[in-house]
């Protein structure tokens, strides 16, 4: 079973940006498409966005499209997620997990998910 640990989280004011890694054990991290969720307090984990294994293709939550951008680098079994233009409703904890089978948005079609970490947007 893969392992993974997100890093990168912290605080930062409105507008401002951050990037979150996660670092993937075991050697199927190049084969597997991997997903970005996070969790405000008090409500659901939702989809923030995923990256296809196959040929790279991404796909985002309408509330993050054009602000957030997922990336990986194979050769680091790393996953990344640039926030850019952040706003006080992406306070969450986010986390990275792994896909049972391809392009998918709900949490029930990831199987391993990471500690989390969490990012506070202030005002």
């Amino acid at each position: 079973q893969v392992q993974l640990a997100e890093s990168g989280g912290g605080l930062v004011q409105v507008g401002g940006s951050l990037r979150l890694s996660c670092v993937a054990s075991g050697r199927t991290f190049s084969s597997t498409t991997m997903g970005w969720f996070r969790q405000a307090p008090g409500k659901e984990r939702t989809f923030v966005g995923v990256i296809s294994w196959i040929d790279g293709t991404t796909y985002y939550a309408d509330s993050v499209k054009g602000r957030f951008t997922i990336s990986r680098d194979n050769a680091k079994n790393t996953l990344y997620l640039q926030m850019n233009s952040l706003k006080p409703e992406d306070t969450a904890v986010y986390y990275c997990a792994t896909s049972r089978s391809g392009i998918a948005r709900t949490s029930d079609s990831f199987g391993s998910w990471g500690q989390g970490t969490q990012v506070t947007v202030s005002s």
